[in-house]
């Protein structure tokens, strides 16, 4: 599993996983593989009834939102987002990469039944955009990659709380309470995980974390957070080794197990006049979207942050993050469930308006990184500079 701690590989997986499930689903057999993701396992005595997909969906995924978690806390405290002045370019910048698309997307849907699909093309993939980075941007300096990996995690972390407050319906507040209390338990098991008596700790860990996704699945909020107040709530050194361990799994089989089961779609068969709005908004929103939003507030941050005296990125170094914030992927596929899943036929369009949308954008990023790479003058030695934990 070591290679898929690779971005490179990491993100052609990815790719190849959600390809070949879009090929599978469209061949004659590709019905009974849709009947199978639909096929539900049940856990009666728990209240459980999920089909595979939303096993994938709602329980692998909370895995890589926890270790999304675990990167985002260590960057708001020892990397790119620890202080104000770091922050701010990303933050102005990944503001821009979420009001640009979707109001790109309303523009499209306004007046239609699907304008709740607006979060969809507000995403940014960071395994597949710093997997594309890798391969075509090798001589650029390291700051493009810090900056690409903090606008990322802070889309992510939009991503977050658009999922908590736009696809939450009427919470149980005893549940989320019991949710609560098995997150701080927790962290509290994390801390005293080093002492003597280890294993039984991580033993107990690892069932309170399952209680406490049982507690958010259960309270009517998507599972997926209960990863993420898992990962805010560990100690730090034991996070770091957790995800050490995790990210080469996340990154080789739950995110490719992930998109293959969102991108199981038969294409359907109408006339390009005849698709949704929803298809046309995330095609648009999403490699146009975000390369003129990112764009556009990433160079008036910059304007406003040399003034500060702060070293910033060049305007071509901005247009270069601006062109791989279009892959949204994974985060994208999961906002097009949870916008559509009461609509097939659009949730299907959806699906396939990201893949098209991110397609373009990773296109499009290839020409662009490698124009500016060989641009770049060679470096003979590493720059300096923080190092992420991915």
């Amino acid at each position: 599993m070591h290679i898929f701690r690779s971005e490179r590989y990491a993100a052609a997986l990815l790719l190849g996983a959600a390809a070949f499930a879009l090929l599978l689903a469209n061949l004659p057999f590709g019905g009974a593989l849709l009947a199978f993701r639909d096929a539900h396992l049940e856990l009666p005595g728990l209240g459980l009834d999920l089909s595979i997909g939303h096993w994938v969906s709602d329980g692998l995924l909370a895995i890589f939102f926890f270790l999304v978690a675990i990167e985002l806390r260590h960057e708001l405290t020892k990397g790119e987002l620890a202080s104000p002045s770091k922050a701010l370019v990303p933050a102005i910048a990944a503001v821009g990469g979420v009001v640009v698309p979707a109001g790109s997307y309303l523009a499209f849907a306004a007046g239609t039944g699907v304008m709740g699909g607006w979060p969809i093309p507000t995403a940014t993939d960071i395994a597949f955009a710093l997997g594309v980075l890798a391969v075509f941007g090798s001589r650029l300096p390291a700051r493009v990659r810090a900056f690409l990996l903090a606008l990322a995690i802070l889309d992510d972390l939009i991503a977050i709380v658009i999922i908590a407050l736009f696809f939450t319906h009427e919470p149980n507040l005893l549940l989320l309470i019991g949710a609560v209390i098995a997150v701080a338990a927790f962290g509290l098991l994390s801390r005293i995980v080093g002492r003597p008596a280890r294993l039984p700790i991580l033993i107990g860990m690892v069932l309170v974390a399952v209680v406490a996704w049982y507690f958010v699945y259960q309270s009517g909020v998507h599972a997926t957070l209960a990863g993420v107040a898992l990962g805010l709530a560990m100690s730090p050194k034991p996070a770091h080794r957790t995800h050490r361990a995790f990210e080469p799994w996340s990154n080789g089989v739950i995110l490719p197990l992930f998109a293959f089961s969102a991108a199981l779609v038969a294409i359907p068969q109408v006339a390009v006049s005849e698709l949704s709005p929803a298809f046309w908004g995330i095609l648009v929103g999403l490699p146009v979207g975000k390369l003129v939003g990112i764009t556009l507030f990433g160079a008036i941050a910059v304007i406003v942050a040399r003034r500060r005296g702060s070293r910033v990125l060049e305007q071509g170094e901005i247009l270069v993050v601006a062109v791989l914030g279009g892959i949204g992927f994974t985060v994208s596929l999961l906002m097009n469930e949870l916008a559509f899943a009461r609509t097939e036929e659009v949730k299907d369009e959806g699906t396939l308006a990201v893949l098209l949308g991110s397609a373009i954008a990773i296109a499009l990023s290839a020409i662009v990184v490698s124009w500016a790479s060989r641009r770049a003058p060679v470096r003979t030695k590493p720059e300096a500079g923080p190092r992420p934990i991915v």
